[in-house]
């Protein structure tokens, strides 16, 4: 049988090359540094109060963020897959802003707006609310940056949901409510997993977006990012290592647990049909 890419060795082997020159070869050279540091010196870095504290504040902005925007995500793609209206396709272009943005960028229109004397931040902070410079702030910034893998994900999985299984269930009785719970959810799911993932992983790792809205306190509003840059600017890379490669370690067991979930949600719909 003809092959739409011919030479599938050749093919396999250029793309075992670039993906081991981009992406496994810097991860190697960094778990191979974090293993130089010592398992003594590790646990040290690890259980240090200022670090302790980082992944604190990375790791409940992120769910923050992360929660914000399964909720905003999801109701974006149904809106931009379920209806049409003036300005849809530029609605539909600007979920793809924060990809095309550079981060810093990002964060210094965000501080711009929610400081004090911003568009936003002077209305929030007279009924009590502070933005930038806060754990908000930075949640601000992960949102903001993570949207994106929500809505692209769900996005053609929604278009590819049939209206007639819709159109079934509610001639059986079923309310718009349950109709979305028992049909469309379910559907969607591994995609809504997958985007919700992302976006979280992307917010653990997010830097210049959020440096600039954080206010980067010590023990309050410093991420594991920006403590990582500080430790290699210290010229302390053992720590920089330890640190970063505790934060990978992280992701790759989200990503993991993610998958497991998808295979067991994916083997339950296979058996149910």
């Amino acid at each position: 049988m003809n092959r739409v890419v011919p030479g599938f060795g050749l093919s396999l082997g250029i793309t075992l090359f670039y993906l081991s020159l981009i992406v496994l070869l810097p991860l190697g050279a960094l778990v191979w540094q974090a293993m130089d540091v010592g398992w003594a010196r590790y646990i040290s870095i690890m259980t240090g109060a200022r670090t302790l504290a980082a992944f604190q504040v990375t790791l409940s902005t992120a769910a923050l963020a992360t929660l914000f925007n399964a909720i905003y995500g999801l109701a974006l793609a149904w809106v931009l897959v379920r209806y049409e209206f003036p300005g849809r396709r530029l609605l539909d272009a600007l979920v793809d802003v924060p990809f095309a943005l550079p981060t810093a960028v990002a964060g210094i229109a965000l501080s711009a707006l929610f400081a004090k004397n911003g568009w936003f931040g002077g209305t929030l902070a007279d009924i009590g609310i502070e933005v930038a410079y806060t754990p908000i702030g930075i949640a601000v910034a992960m949102a903001f940056t993570s949207i994106p893998f929500i809505v692209r994900t769900v996005q053609p999985v929604l278009e590819d949901v049939a209206a007639d299984v819709e159109e079934a269930a509610a001639t059986l009785g079923a309310s718009d409510l349950r109709i979305f719970a028992k049909v469309i959810f379910p559907a969607i799911f591994p995609a809504f997993l997958t985007g919700a993932s992302l976006g979280f992983a992307r917010s653990l790792g997010e830097f210049g977006a959020i440096i600039f809205i954080a206010g980067n306190r010590p023990m309050t509003t410093e991420v594991v990012s920006l403590l990582t840059f500080i430790r290699i600017e210290e010229y302390d890379y053992p720590a920089a290592a330890a640190i970063a490669a505790t934060l990978l370690g992280m992701a790759f067991v989200m990503l993991f647990v993610v998958n497991m979930i998808q295979l067991w949600q994916q083997r339950r719909v296979g058996a149910g049909d």
